[in-house]
């Protein structure tokens, strides 16, 4: 069974920088595509990264340039280093896998669409 574990949120003021990690288990990670999700309160949830196994990543547009996806496949986890951080990126933040063993699980993974498996998230908060 699928488990996923977020960690690393917290608290930090404008232009600061966190990282978050993804501990997975229960499959074969490098047959997943891994993805990371955020939902602030009253709006609805929004892909933020996404990354394939062989490494080619996919970013929301507010976060191109601040944000990097990152895994490290021998450790079964994956990363979200968000740097230069905004007010608007506080919300919980999750982290989500897709099986990707064929080129149109791919594609749609990289479009941060069809994700099955969630971890329970994490906090993430920027003050001005």
């Amino acid at each position: 069974q699928v488990h996923l574990v977020e960690s690393g949120g917290g608290s930090v003021q404008a232009g600061g920088s966190l990282r978050l990690s993804c501990a997975a288990s229960g499959y074969t990670y490098s047959s997943y595509c891994m993805g990371w999700f955020r939902q602030a309160p009253g709006k609805e949830r929004e892909g933020v990264a996404g990354i394939e196994s062989a490494g080619r990543t996919t970013y929301a547009d507010s976060v191109k340039g601040r944000f990097t996806i990152s895994q490290d496949n021998a450790k079964n986890t994956l990363y979200l280093q968000m740097n230069s951080l905004k007010p608007e990126d506080t919300a919980m933040y999750y982290c989500a896998a897709v099986k990707c063993m064929t080129n149109i699980q791919r594609v749609f993974a990289m479009m941060l669409r069809g994700f099955d498996y969630w971890g329970q998230g994490t906090q993430v908060t920027v003050s001005s």
